[in-house]
């Protein structure tokens, strides 16, 4: 009988047992991590989770009270998203989503790192949080400066990764990587709430295409929120 390879091996011993994430569905760091376990064929069982309300149980598990967090059956207990994706990414190193050598990696993760942070704290958070957020948490009306602001941001940041893809395969060079995952999960929950205008960044609709026909990303499109519809095009791989 042929042996299986030796990332296969590491794999069906590591995963005999299954990893638990605490997550939101309409997280974008949630869904970056789901999207990486997934490319990586990495099971994992998920369990829902509102940190703004504060579980004892779940600050046990990371005192900074937010989602993602990724929890081994041995205990063993990662929170961040990408603290989480670096261990996976340690663990099981096939297929290399950071990059294979020092230069792919320091440009996946200075990309991962402008979508986490920068691309969140100029978009997302005024968006996503003024519109989404503020209602789940019931903290009144949300502020209409704030999302016409976060929505001038997103055209910023959209005619960047048509810059990026119009000199580049992906986002960080010529493999799928962690870059293009964190910019596809920051995205993919502002058009769940229908605010990219894709008819206006036609580089940015081709490569989040090419995203969303991935069968690792099929499970997110399925994720409904009560009470929050998506609109009709958001499951479409042909948008």
């Amino acid at each position: 009988m042929r042996a299986l390879p030796l990332h296969l091996l590491r794999r069906h011993a590591i995963f005999s047992a299954m990893a638990t994430l605490y997550h939101h569905p309409l997280s974008p760091f949630c869904r970056k991590v789901r999207i990486f376990a997934a490319e990586k064929s990495i099971p994992v069982a998920l369990e829902a989770e509102a940190p703004w309300a504060r579980r004892p149980e779940f600050l046990a598990l990371n005192a900074a009270g937010a989602v993602p967090v990724w929890v081994e059956d041995d205990g063993t207990t990662i929170p961040e998203s990408s603290a989480i994706c670096e261990f996976l990414e340690e663990i099981v190193p096939q297929p290399m989503l950071i990059g294979d050598d020092a230069q792919q990696r320091a440009e996946s993760r200075r990309l991962a790192a402008w979508f986490d942070i920068k691309f969140y704290d100029e978009v997302t958070r005024y968006v996503h949080g003024e519109r989404l957020l503020k209602r789940l948490r019931r903290e009144g009306e949300p502020n209409s400066a704030a999302i016409r602001a976060g929505r001038q941001n997103l055209v910023t940041h959209l005619a960047y990764i048509g810059w990026l893809t119009d000199h580049r395969n992906w986002l960080a060079g010529d493999d799928f990587s962690v870059a293009d995952i964190a910019a596809a999960a920051q995205l993919s929950v502002l058009d769940y709430l229908g605010e990219v205008k894709w008819e206006e960044a036609p580089e940015a609709k081709d490569w989040y295409q090419r995203i969303k026909s991935r069968p690792t990303f099929r499970a997110i499109l399925a994720d409904v929120l009560p009470g929050f519809s998506p609109p009709a095009h958001y499951a479409d791989l042909d948008f």
